[in-house]
């Protein structure tokens, strides 16, 4: 048995086909599929039940691929610790970040990384956070960034920065006029909310619960975009994180944004990887460039009015 074979099992796993598992690992199909023949009986048990059309994990086929993965991981963790002994500021980094935060955030933050880590290769990954927890675990990412609670004492959560909440409302709304509003004003109000699984869904569930809203449950988006153009649309309103709505986003004429006088709803951001990490001292310094975002981000102001953009610094 060899970190390859183990490899091509995981790979196996990921794709569930042959084909496309050996592209995947750069070898011929007859290569892998060999390989997968001597690892099953190394070990003396069926790995993959073979169909004509799909691959499918036994029993025991999953539990090795599990194991597999976490070994690989383990070996890589170790290259890469040794790579950074050479030069800490170099290396690649897996990073993934949850849809709602990412296009909102990465703008503002990329520039400074760059500028603070130029021989850094990040490579993103942009999932929902349950996904990227399930990655972070088994060694598929180094870091990810998250909503807190994040429960797992097996993780490492680095707070980063605290995003409040804007109520997005259509051009005339009954509210449309107001400049800021309290909680106990959302009473009346039935929110646009997005699909199960998303984290803001549940995080706007909260604030509906703390308001006394309710939801629009006939309607559930897919993304944060199209929550924007249904409330543009007058089709509702609903709950926007401030970074959605800072330059470079363009602000809409038919969409007016409320802050929150009382209670400013918000969430909390960290970047969270694991205790066991080789990378633990970088990816401190990593996670502090992101909890050093310019703190007039996450101020709303009204159009017309918005602050020049601070430069990247180190």
């Amino acid at each position: 048995m060899n970190l390859r074979d183990l490899k091509y099992l995981v790979a196996l796993a990921d794709h569930k086909h042959f084909g496309r598992a050996a592209a995947a690992c750069f070898v011929s199909q007859p290569t892998l599929s060999t390989q997968i023949r001597k690892l099953e009986e190394e070990l003396g048990v069926s790995l993959v039940e073979r169909a004509p059309r799909k691959v499918m994990l036994t029993p025991a086929g999953r539990e090795a691929a599990e194991r597999a993965r976490r070994i690989v991981a383990e070996v890589e963790q170790m290259k890469e610790a040794a790579r950074r002994e050479q030069d800490p500021e170099s290396g690649t980094v897996r990073l993934g970040i949850f849809p709602t935060l990412a296009p909102y955030l990465l703008p503002h933050v990329i520039p400074r990384l760059r500028l603070r880590f130029p021989k850094l290769e990040l490579l993103l990954v942009e999932e929902k956070s349950d996904v990227l927890l399930g990655r972070l675990r088994d060694g598929r990412l180094d870091a990810a960034v998250l909503a807190l609670p994040v429960d797992d004492d097996q993780l490492h959560c680095e707070p980063l920065f605290e995003e409040p909440f804007m109520l997005a409302v259509p051009e005339g709304h009954a509210l449309a006029g107001r400049s800021a509003l309290r909680m106990e004003e959302l009473a009346d109000q039935r929110l646009l909310l997005l699909e199960d699984g998303h984290c803001l869904r549940e995080q706007a569930l909260e604030v509906c619960h703390l308001g006394g809203a309710g939801e629009r449950s006939e309607f559930r988006a897919t993304s944060l975009e199209t929550l924007r153009q249904m409330v543009a649309a007058n089709v509702g309103v609903t709950l926007l994180p401030i970074l959605a709505v800072q330059p470079p986003v363009a602000r809409s004429g038919s969409i007016r944004l409320l802050a929150f006088q009382d209670s400013r709803p918000s969430r909390r951001i960290a970047m969270v990887w694991r205790r066991s990490s080789a990378m633990d001292a970088f990816l401190h310094q990593l996670a502090d460039v992101f909890a050093r975002l310019p703190p007039e981000l996450f101020e709303y102001r009204p159009r017309g009015n918005a602050p020049a953009a601070a430069p990247p610094s180190a």
